[in-house]
């Protein structure tokens, strides 16, 4: 990512942010307003907002930003070494039996305690 400190925030930007989140909450708005007409009109309707408010979003420097954050963090993902499947049922297998002998651990140790209170409380 640009290791640039700088912003580039100007009021064109800025009414672009605001309407994009009026476009937003109206087209949320005009979704449950109009519950009356089919479904299907009301959901295409509010993709139609949802993808102009994306575009008019990503317009903007902030927009700009968030999508070149994302397309860097795309390539990162490719760049993973994801294990084999050899590994991963070794690695999940190996993590059952601890938590089976965790788990017997915790049950003995509270077997033993609540042996030893009742044995001091004089209940057994």
């Amino acid at each position: 990512m640009d290791t640039k400190a700088e912003a580039k925030l100007s009021v064109f930007d800025i009414v672009k942010q605001f309407f994009s989140a009026v476009f937003l909450i109206s087209g949320l708005f005009a979704f449950y307003y109009f519950s009356e007409f089919p479904l299907l009109y009301r959901v295409l309707g509010l993709i139609a907002v949802v993808i102009v408010v994306f575009l008019l979003f990503f317009s903007t420097h902030s927009g700009k930003t968030v999508w070149g954050f994302a397309k860097e963090s795309k390539q990162e993902v490719r760049k993973i070494v994801w294990p084999t499947r050899d590994e991963t049922v070794r690695t999940t297998l190996l993590v059952f039996a601890m938590v089976f002998v965790v788990g017997l651990a915790l049950w003995l140790l509270d077997m033993f305690l609540f042996w030893g209170v009742r044995l001091i409380t004089g209940q057994g």
